[in-house]
């Protein structure tokens, strides 16, 4: 109840007032939460390869800004969120999968405001996208009602959301996914990420081999002083080859480059190189079947 009253409470506040209040959120916990913030540190000295200041700080207010945009993007009306996207960058990729009639994997990194682009996508063209429940059941309504939105559908994060995916794919119609979530035991590939061995799903690799699939990488850009979002698509700079494992750490290397753009705005905090958790269930691996070209 309580979770419920302040999403709908903060969702009034303009996002720039939101984007302010979460710079000093982030700030917040990066003081009170020392693991976290070695963490945050760690993940962003082993990617950039060198100490940055400016991008640590600004990193530790984009994470909080994250959080507090969340009620905004869920619960404002959709075609005020999708506006906020003021810019798009590359949506001719898109035009042009369509076009030739394949279907389309959208990939979208932890960078920036990833809750946006599934929204910006459904307002133009159907899509389905894979959902696992929150950790804390409180928000669950709050999600569903922000991913229930213009034409986009959810599929769980189980067998039959992977199958339900592999058919989206078949119709020629488009999916989104996050790929670098740790996933459960039996459902990824140790692979690198940064130079160090991460253990990475498979499931990105596995819908792109589907046949006829079009591989287009995704994020929204947090503009600065809650100006919105420039919504950015990219086509891969690497051709998949059909082999899992090469193609799960071609997927890595592409989401790098991506966060290489915009290093300041990934969620380092986030514990990228830990164990995999227990699964319910091989999904993707037992799904590979349906995944072959």
């Amino acid at each position: 109840m309580l979770v419920d009253l302040s999403f709908r409470l903060l969702s009034r506040l303009p996002l720039s007032w939101l984007h302010r209040l979460g710079g000093w959120t982030g700030w917040l916990v990066y003081r009170a939460s020392p693991s976290y913030a070695r963490r945050l540190r760690a993940n962003l000295f082993n990617a950039l390869g060198r100490e940055d200041e400016a991008v640590l700080r600004a990193a530790v207010a984009e994470a909080g800004r994250q959080a507090m945009e969340l009620p905004w993007i869920w619960l404002r009306p959709a075609e005020e969120v999708v506006a906020s996207a003021v810019r798009t960058e590359g949506w001719e990729l898109v035009e042009q999968a369509r076009s030739d009639g394949a279907g389309i994997l959208f990939i979208t990194p932890h960078l920036g405001c990833f809750e946006i682009t599934a929204q910006c996508i459904a307002a133009k063209i159907p899509i389905t996208v894979l959902y696992r429940p929150p950790r804390k059941p409180a928000l669950q309504p709050l999600m569903e009602a922000g991913r229930a939105r213009g034409q986009m559908r959810t599929a769980p994060a189980d067998l039959s959301g992977v199958r339900k995916l592999v058919k989206t794919l078949r119709s020629h119609e488009a999916v989104g996914m996050l790929p670098d979530q740790v996933p459960g035991e039996g459902e990824g590939v140790w692979a690198p990420f940064f130079g160090k061995p991460a253990w990475t799903m498979t499931l990105a690799a596995r819908l792109a081999a589907v046949k006829g699939v079009r591989v287009i990488y995704t994020w929204a850009e947090r503009l600065p002083r809650g100006q919105g979002y420039l919504f950015r698509l990219q086509a891969p700079t690497e051709a998949l080859t059909g082999e899992l494992e090469t193609d799960v750490a071609i997927i890595n290397r592409e989401v790098e480059r991506i966060i290489l753009q915009c290093p300041q705005q990934y969620l380092w905090g986030y514990n990228r190189y830990k164990q995999p958790r227990g699964g319910e269930g091989d999904a993707d691996r037992r799904a590979a079947g349906e995944g072959e070209a």
